[in-house]
C-alpha cells in the first residue's frame, strides 16, 4: 500500500526538495502541499494524507496549532514534526499535542523515508537519541501534561506497566517483545489496552506520559 504525504513548510525550496526525494522512494507519493497550518488543515481534510510533514514555525498558523486541530478532528493522518533544532520547546509540545514524532530538516532522504514508514505503521519516532533527549529535557522544564489522570497509572497490570516504561525508552513492539520474551503480537494487545486505560491517542503520548508522571524518570 502506498503511504501518502502532505508536506507543510512555508519554505518552496524545502517543500520541493522533500517532493522530490519521497517520491523516489518505493511505496510513498506526495499527494499535496500547505504553505502554512490553516493550509494544511484544509489538506488534510480534503486529502487523506497518512503523513503530514509538518514544519513548526509558519506564518497565518504555525505548525503547533495545526498539529492540535489535526488531533482533534479524529482523522487517521499521523503528523512528523519537521524542525532546525532537536530542542525546540514548540516540538516537545507538539508531541504533547499528538504528533508522532519529529525529524530534523537535515535528515537524509533515507532518514526521511524510514521516519514517514514507522509514524505510517503506528509506531512512535522515537528511537534517535535526539528525540529521546528533547523529551527528557522537556519533561523536566515543563509543568506536567494533563494528557489523562495520572491516576490512571494504577489501573494498568504489572506487564502494562513494564510495557508503558519500554515503549518511553523508545523500543519498538517487536524490540519490546524480545525482552520480555512474548509474541509481538501480545505486546500489540498491552500497547492498545495502555491507551484506553490512560486515554491516551498513541504510543509518542504514551512515552510522554510515562516521562511527565514520572513512571520514567530522567537519567
Amino acid at each position: 500500500m502506498t503511504i501518502r504525504v502532505l508536506i507543510v513548510d512555508d519554505q518552496m525550496m524545502v517543500r520541493e526538495g522533500f517532493s522530490v526525494l519521497l517520491n523516489a522512494m518505493d511505496g510513498i507519493e506526495v499527494v499535496g502541499e500547505a504553505v502554512d497550518g490553516r493550509e494544511a488543515i484544509a489538506q488534510v481534510a480534503a486529502l487523506r494524507p497518512d503523513v503530514v510533514l509538518m514544519d513548526i514555525r509558519m506564518p497565518v498558523m504555525n505548525g503547533l496549532e495545526a498539529t492540535r486541530e489535526i488531533v482533534a478532528a479524529d482523522t487517521d493522518a499521523k503528523v512528523l514534526v519537521l524542525t532546525t533544532f532537536d530542542l525546540d520547546e514548540y516540538v516537545y509540545q507538539a508531541l504533547r499535542a499528538g504528533a508522532s514524532g519529529f525529524l530534523l530538516k537535515d535528515a537524509s532522504a533515507r532518514q526521511l523515508a524510514d521516519g514517514v514508514r514507522v509514524v505510517a505503521s503506528g509506531e512512535a519516532l522515537l528511537a534517535p537519541t535526539v528525540t529521546k533527549r528533547l523529551i527528557l529535557e522537556f519533561s523536566k522544564l515543563s509543568a506536567p501534561a494533563k494528557l489523562a489522570d495520572p491516576a490512571g497509572v494504577g489501573e494498568l497490570t504489572e506487564r502494562e506497566t513494564e510495557v508503558l516504561v519500554l515503549i518511553a525508552q523508545g523500543l519498538s513492539n517487536a524490540e519490546i517483545a524480545d525482552r520480555l520474551i512474548v509474541a509481538e503480537s501480545t505486546i500489540k494487545t498491552h500497547v492498545s489496552r495502555i491507551l484506553v486505560k490512560l486515554g491516551l491517542r498513541d504510543r509518542t503520548q504514551a512515552a510522554v506520559f510515562a516521562y511527565e508522571t514520572r513512571l520514567v524518570t530522567p537519567a
